[in-house]
């Protein structure tokens, strides 16, 4: 119910009141606050722009020189950072303390301005041509019943939100358009809290259960977005979508892109990254072509495990396509062992060490792997993480690629479902053999799914999240 005058906001906060008070919950506790704090314990997404150079972080792992501090246990780890003075300012209070080192600098490249387009490669930079990849995609979020059957028929170990029951949030302008990126903040009596951010439509899923684990009634839903706020409630077993209207006129202006392609560099994604290098050219170009012309960043985490050279690198965020291609072109598929990967750790290097633009900018996370991750009581939460990226407005899109178990299945399309991505998954000739070469089939318990190679399946998920964002009067 959208919430449209302060006399309906008094009333729909005295029937909650109301309702409230029959179900036993105190009278202090109702009152809401008169602006939204939004203090989530997470830092939001505020940088401006990404016109730098690459900013690079690494914590490094039990294989390297003794002379390099091991990670901490239990924590993201202590790491290094490369690239200028800025490198330490983008940690989050909840990451570690970075220690600048002196490093090689990156080749310098010419800053492509994405509204001319990409910037030619230079030829020390073209990548090793690799063989198609193809890929098929599914959305458990179109078809959710589907999904949670999925769930129920998959039994394994994993990092527990129970998102059974959903309801649609969609925030409007006052003439009825979606509105992105609005900061959204749910609360129950007690205080329990879940924070988000709209689609480029201007949508989000909400899992009351997920956050909540005394079941409450009735939530109170708060949007802000450019200096307006409105409130609305949220009814349990409500049939309609949560409805809220603000107070502002949606503009439209040029979209911004940000991109991650967080990556398992273990020995056994080596195809995969290859064709990740031989791609991102193409990937650029035909993004930035897009009618909407976005002004695109990009950024690269890849990640291996505690007993490898490094548990995780990150490259920041960047515009610089030449100088982001150089550094993808020297990450080498090595080292693993067993089979679960430190995706945990760079879930969480991720979400709240990249330097994320702020309002108005749609941000999105291609995850490539072919392995769960850790579940130890001393390693970071992924579901944490995914929690933390719906606040922040992160899409995370999981890739499943060859040799990827069910329980990585499982876990990918958690994290898909929960942030409002879609599971994605390489298809060969013979699903029982990768080295089949591309196809069809597929592992994985998916149906109803086309298939395209796999840098045209992520030019169209891009395509598609911007092409909802708000068109120019005409």
């Amino acid at each position: 119910m959208p919430l449209k005058s302060p006399r309906l906001s008094r009333a729909l906060s005295a029937l909650l009141a109301v309702q409230m008070l029959f179900a036993g919950v105190p009278a202090d506790a109702l009152t809401p606050p008169a602006q939204p704090a939004f203090d989530a314990p997470f830092s939001p997404p505020v940088a401006t722009d990404c016109r730098r150079p690459i900013r690079t972080h690494e914590i490094p792992g039990q294989a390297v020189d003794a002379a390099i501090a091991r990670p901490e246990s239990g924590a993201p780890g202590r790491g290094r950072s490369f690239g200028g003075a800025e490198g330490a300012a983008v940690a989050s209070p909840a990451a570690p303390k970075v220690a600048a080192a002196a490093s090689a600098p990156l080749r310098e490249s010419a800053v492509a301005d994405s509204a001319r387009g990409p910037v030619a490669p230079s030829p020390a930079l073209r990548p090793v041509p690799s063989p198609t990849v193809t890929a098929g995609m599914v959305d458990d979020n179109a078809d959710f019943g589907e999904y949670l059957a999925f769930r129920a028929r998959t039994p394994v170990e994993h990092q527990a939100r129970d998102i059974s029951e959903r309801y649609l949030l969609d925030v409007k302008d006052r003439a009825g358009r979606g509105v992105p990126d609005a900061q959204v903040q749910v609360q129950s009596p007690d205080g329990a809290s879940l924070w988000a951010r709209t689609d480029t439509g201007g949508h989000v899923w909400l899992h009351p259960d997920a956050f909540d684990k005394a079941g409450s009634s009735l939530y109170q839903v708060t949007v802000s977005h450019t200096g307006h706020t409105a409130q609305a409630f949220l009814r349990r077993g409500q049939k309609g979508a949560v409805e809220v209207r603000l107070d502002e006129q949606a503009q439209a202006q040029r979209a911004r892109l940000d991109l991650v392609f967080l990556v398992d560099a273990t020995g056994s994604m080596g195809d995969e990254i290859d064709k990740l290098k031989s791609s991102l050219r193409s990937i650029a170009a035909e993004a930035a072509r897009l009618p909407s012309r976005p002004d695109l960043c990009f950024g690269l985490v890849a990640y291996r495990d505690s007993n490898d050279r490094f548990v995780l690198r990150s490259h920041d965020f960047t515009n610089d396509l030449g100088a982001f291609q150089n550094v993808l072109n020297q990450l080498q598929a090595d080292g693993g062992g067993d089979y679960p990967e430190a995706m945990g750790e760079a879930l969480h290097e991720t979400v709240h060490r990249m330097s994320w633009r702020g309002e108005g900018t749609t941000r999105m996370v291609v995850l490539l792997a072919d392995a769960p991750p850790q579940l130890g009581p001393n390693r970071p939460r992924y579901d944490e993480a995914m929690l933390a990226a719906l606040a922040k407005g992160i899409k995370i899109f999981s890739v499943g690629a060859s040799g990827l178990d069910r329980q990585g299945e499982f876990i990918q399309r958690q994290i898909a479902q929960f942030t409002g991505g879609r599971f994605v998954f390489l298809t060969y000739d013979r699903a029982d053999q990768p080295a089949s070469g591309p196809g069809r089939e597929t592992v994985h318990d998916v149906k109803n799914y086309s298939v395209a190679t796999l840098d045209h399946l992520i030019v169209r998920l891009i395509r598609e999240e911007l092409a909802r964002l708000p068109a120019k009067a005409s």
